[in-house]
């Protein structure tokens, strides 16, 4: 899948089963969930990170997201940087 492919609904499909496969129950990974309730850390974040680096080549810094609370967040970072 390219980029010019992406839509939501793809990014959120791809960080939804990632951060599933760190622990959370999938059912319990909505855009409003925060990473503190599912019990993701930092380093989670960094796998995330690589996630999408691998899947679509997009680079992070590691402080791209330390303002980052929610799922949905990500997602929204992960999309404004595919644009």
């Amino acid at each position: 899948m390219s980029s010019t492919e992406v839509n939501q609904q793809g990014v959120e499909d791809v960080l939804f089963d990632a951060i599933a496969e760190m622990g959370p129950d999938r059912s319990a990974v909505t855009r409003e969930a925060a990473f503190e309730e599912l019990d993701v850390d930092s380093l989670d974040l960094v796998e995330i990170t690589q996630v999408v680096e691998e899947r679509w080549g997009i680079e992070f810094n590691p402080q791209d997201f330390s303002n980052v609370k929610t799922v949905g967040e990500a997602v929204d970072l992960v999309l404004a940087r595919m644009s």
